[in-house]
Order: C-alpha cells, then sequence, then structure tokens
C-alpha cells in the first residue's frame, strides 16, 4: 500500500476535476444517507408502542450505531478502490461530512445574513435593496451608545480578567491551598451567563423604599452603615462597570486555569538563573515570566475580547439595554425580534463578525507561526 509521501495528485484538469468531484460526492453523501436512515428510524420510532426507555435505547443505538456503521461501509468501499485513489479519497470519509454539515449550518446562513443585511424594510414591509442598513448602523445614536458600551466592556473587562486571572495563578501557585483556592476561583464558572445576570440582579437591588428592608446585598450594607441605597443600575456611566464586574466575576477563573499551566512550564532554572544574576522577583516577572507566557496571555486575551464583542446575556437579563448600557448584540436583539426588523438585525450580525474576524485571524496567524518551529 502506498505511503503517505507517495500519494501524488493526478496530473491534468481531467485527473484533478474528476478526484475533487468524488470528494465533494463522498463527503456529501455520508451526512446524506446518515440523515435518511436516522429519520425513517425517528419516524418508526415515533410510531411505537413500547416502553419509553426502551425506545430511548433504540434510538442511541441506531443513531450511534447506525452513524458508526455507516462510516466503516464508506471506508470499505473506498478501500477497494485503486491505492492511489483510495489514498486521495481515505480522509474525506472522516473529515468531508463534518465540513459538510459545518457548511450547512454556518456558512450557508452566514451568506443569507449577509444577503438579507442589504435589503431595507420599508414601514408596510416592502423590502428594497440598498446600505440603509449599515447606514443606520454606524449613524443611530443608540448604535453609536452600543459602540461605546462595547469598546469599554473591550478595555476594561477584557483587562480586569486577564490581570485577575494572572494575579490568582500567580498567588495561588505559592500558596498551600493551591487547589482549594483555584477550586473556588474557577466555580462561578458553572454559573451561566443568565444565571448570574439574575443573582446579580438581586445583589444590586434597589427597589425598596427608604426605610424598608433592602433586598439588595449593596444597598443592605450602604443602610447598614448609615448611607442612602443608591441604584447601581441606573449609575451612568458606572453601570456598565457593574455589569462588567459580573463578566469579571465570572471569567476571572478560566484565565486563572490557563495562565496557571502557563505559569508552570516555565523552567525552574531559568527562574534560578535571574536570582543569581541579581534579578529581583519584579525583574523576574516582567522580564522573564511575562515573555515566556506571552503565547497563553494573548490566547486568554483573544478569547475574551471576542466573548465582550459578543456579550448579550448579562445585559438581556439585568438591565435591557436600559439608562446607557446597550451593546451590539442586544440591538441585534430587539431589530430581528422585538422590532421584527430581521434585515436591520442581519446587518447588526454582519458588523459583529467582521468585528471577530481580525482577532480570528490573529490566532490562526499565530498557530500556524507556533507550529512552523
Amino acid at each position: 500500500m502506498a505511503t503517505f509521501e507517495e500519494v501524488k495528485e493526478p496530473r491534468g484538469i481531467a485527473g484533478w476535476l474528476g478526484t475533487n468531484v468524488a470528494r465533494i460526492l463522498l463527503a456529501l453523501s455520508i451526512p446524506f444517507v446518515a440523515f435518511v436512515v436516522m429519520r425513517a428510524g425517528f419516524l418508526f420510532l415515533r410510531e411505537s408502542d413500547a416502553n419509553g426507555l426502551v425506545i430511548a435505547l433504540v434510538a442511541i443505538i441506531w443513531g450511534v450505531g447506525g452513524v458508526a456503521l455507516l462510516y466503516v461501509i464508506a471506508n470499505w468501499l473506498v478501500e477497494q478502490l485503486p491505492g492511489n485513489v483510495a489514498q486521495l479519497l481515505r480522509p474525506y470519509v472522516f473529515v468531508g461530512p463534518a465540513m459538510a454539515i459545518l457548511s450547512w449550518y454556518l456558512l450557508i446562513p452566514t451568506f443569507r445574513t449577509l444577503w438579507l443585511s442589504f435589503q431595507v424594510q420599508a414601514a408596510d414591509r416592502t423590502t428594497t435593496f440598498g446600505f440603509d442598513n449599515y447606514i443606520y448602523a454606524f449613524t443611530d445614536p443608540a448604535m453609536i451608545e452600543s459602540f461605546r458600551n462595547n469598546a469599554i466592556w473591550l478595555v476594561v473587562g477584557t483587562s480586569f480578567i486577564v490581570i485577575f486571572g494572572l494575579l490568582v495563578a500567580i498567588l495561588a501557585d505559592r500558596s498551600r491551598f493551591e487547589v482549594l483556592a483555584k477550586s473556588l476561583i474557577f466555580l462561578p464558572m458553572a454559573i451561566s451567563f443568565v444565571g448570574a445576570g439574575v443573582i446579580f440582579r438581586f445583589i444590586y437591588d434597589a427597589s425598596r423604599a427608604p426605610g424598608q428592608t433592602q433586598i439588595g446585598l449593596l444597598n443592605a450594607v450602604v443602610e447598614g452603615f448609615g448611607g442612602e441605597r443608591i441604584g447601581w443600575l441606573l449609575l451612568e456611566p458606572w453601570n456598565n462597570l457593574m455589569l462588567i464586574g459580573v463578566l469579571v466575576f465570572l471569567q476571572t477563573g478560566f484565565a486563572m486555569v490557563l495562565l496557571s499551566a502557563g505559569l508552570k512550564s516555565v523552567p525552574n532554572e531559568l527562574l534560578e538563573a535571574g536570582r543569581i544574576d541579581g534579578a529581583t522577583e519584579v525583574q523576574i516577572f516582567f522580564r522573564i515570566i511575562i515573555p515566556y507566557i506571552r503565547g497563553t496571555i494573548v490566547t486568554v486575551t483573544t478569547t475574551i475580547v471576542i466573548l465582550t464583542l459578543k456579550i448579550f446575556d448579562l445585559i438581556f437579563v439585568m438591565t435591557q439595554g436600559r439608562n446607557g448600557t446597550e451593546v451590539i448584540a442586544d440591538l441585534m436583539y430587539k431589530q430581528m425580534f422585538t422590532f421584527q426588523n430581521q434585515p436591520r438585525g442581519a446587518a447588526l450580525a454582519i458588523l459583529l463578525v467582521i468585528l471577530t474576524i481580525p482577532v480570528m485571524y490573529y490566532n490562526l496567524k499565530r498557530f500556524r507561526e507556533e507550529e512552523a518551529f
């Protein structure tokens, strides 16, 4: 059997075209056949009067086992082809269906959203084509406010998460209670954004009148010290910082775990060499540790940047964009489902995609550079 290095692409346009057509058909055939078979099984089980547990077990065996068997059969069929052709097509038995499904659920909706974003919806629901949705995105006061707020989330939120994550990682690594400390810091990651939003709405609550028992934790503390209640989520622009604090609470554990792993990869010999040369602990941290874990810091930072660009859950649950807390994703949701203006919502979705592309491109470029070494 030919080795991987011996496999060559067919020469000539006809050979190249035939091979790639075969790859595409092979990639599409497996998910198509799997869909047909699984749908037939679903229709059969739906009409069954058997016990629910039995139906669930049969469905699992039918779905998982059936798809696995389909891959085995497809691989066997490819193996029957001549050696060079089989080697060219075999990867597409396994990678092709995943790419086909990804294209169906990701690429096609993206292009459809782009097409929809150029449609302009009038008051009578008639549509024309133009750039009005994008003009709105860069001129409407609510959109300008959302861009400003997203920039605040991007700078303040990302900075605090990375700094706190790095600080906790360093302190925890030097503590006798490292496991306990890291577990407590990481625990908020188990809370969903919606759940955290509900929790912090109670913490920031200011709905009770003066003299009544405050259910908001912060206002209960303030009044306990003789102060007056504060509408934490009504104070502009400080309310944005209150919301960012929830994200910091949730994501510091994520940053801590990755940065802690990076810190543990720093060779002790390198640190000892710095100390022997007379470097202080602060100099060792900034001139040895930080440069050494730069890749980890960049990974954490870019991940949080993407998260802050598309932040939605916390805003929707806690303020619904009122009192100067509007963000792009929240406006997109309102245009789509509240105002029923899908073209305008699609334009905002495309803007979010465009904003994340530079970050994703930088990550991919850095990964390629690291693999090259």
